[in-house]
């Protein structure tokens, strides 16, 4: 069952799976970054671009902005520094935007256009946030991706590892040995 704690709850997950890529994509040196390395958008420069991109038009479907949407493979931002800056922004914003939902909210139905195939379609909001929410990760999976070839590491990015940190989740127990 879909709730607005669940929804806060995905808004956190997102702007702290944020922060560790981008503190990863910030060690990089600046040719790294950028390599096409054949990923869908070729470079992490490019999939964190895409990242902001797509959640620039779903928030903007959410609100009612009626800003026109850019091009999927749009780079927003040249610069990381930019990049990291307009991301931790939308991060707040989609934070915020969960946060006035209620219930209510989660089960109405909205319209919006489609961009790749335009149509128009009616949905109630809850399906529409796990779309949204799961496109994060996914391409984040792919940034984790390219981390991982570039540097042989990358940051956790489990669920379960941001829960015990909001301490929405379980708790390390401390293993206790006797003599």
């Amino acid at each position: 069952m879909r709730t607005t704690d669940t929804y806060r709850d995905l808004a956190g997950y997102n702007a702290w799976s944020n922060a560790r890529i981008y503190d990863a994509a910030a060690a990089l040196p600046d040719a790294d970054y950028r390599a096409d390395l054949g990923a869908f958008f070729g470079s992490l420069h490019r999939t964190l671009n895409h990242v902001l991109v797509g959640d620039t038009i779903w928030i903007g479907r959410f609100t009612g902005d009626a800003t026109p949407a850019p091009a999927l493979d749009a780079v927003l931002h040249e610069d990381l520094a930019d990049l990291r800056a307009a991301r931790t922004a939308m991060d707040a914003r989609i934070a915020a935007f969960v946060e006035s939902l209620d219930e209510a909210a989660l089960a109405a139905r909205f319209t919006y256009r489609t961009i790749s195939n335009p149509a128009d379609v009616s949905q109630p909001l809850g399906p529409a946030l796990d779309h949204f929410f799961n496109h994060q990760t996914h391409h984040r999976g792919q940034a984790h991706a390219l981390l991982s070839r570039l540097t042989g590491t990358a940051p956790s990015l489990d669920l379960i590892a941001w829960q015990r940190e909001a301490g929405r989740g379980g708790v390390v127990a401390r293993s206790i040995t006797t003599a």
